[in-house]
């Protein structure tokens, strides 16, 4: 079981015209706390970033499942209804679940949750895929 967190980190980058810009980007670290987030995520975007930079906020991010791809260069934030009936009632029963897809457009994560859902049992629909503005996932790295 992963615990998701969303991370924003505000610092100074030079742009192509040679201006200094302020930025604020978001990833999406695997930690425990909120403590352990923090400091991941300093861990991780040291080497990236030359001068200060702050993590401006952390956020639990509530996300079922994760599909990677190594040739996705952004993530979609997809929407998708588990549909199970309601013996006593009779009726559909609709339960909403997040997942975030690694690709390059929105048709590449369409066909990423398709692929990644394939051994399910249980019937879906895909409500949404959005694009998000997180720019990297780092999952927990057992040393």
């Amino acid at each position: 079981m992963h615990n998701w967190f969303e991370c924003k980190i505000k610092y100074e980058k030079t742009a192509e015209e040679g201006k200094i810009v302020k930025v604020n980007e978001a990833y999406l670290i695997d930690a425990l706390s909120f403590t352990e987030a923090e400091a991941r995520i300093i861990e991780e975007m040291r080497p990236f970033i030359s001068g200060e930079f702050t993590v401006a906020n952390i956020r639990r991010a509530k996300i079922n499942e994760m599909f990677f791809n190594e040739n996705g260069d952004k993530w979609y934030r997809a929407k998708v209804m588990f549909v199970s009936l309601d013996e006593e009632k009779g009726v559909e029963k609709r339960t909403a679940v997040t997942m975030l897809v690694q690709a390059t457009d929105i048709k590449e994560a369409l066909d990423g949750i398709t692929e990644g859902m394939k051994g399910s049992m249980a019937d879906y629909e895909i409500a949404a895929i959005t694009e998000t503005t997180i720019m990297d996932v780092f999952k927990y790295e057992a040393e």
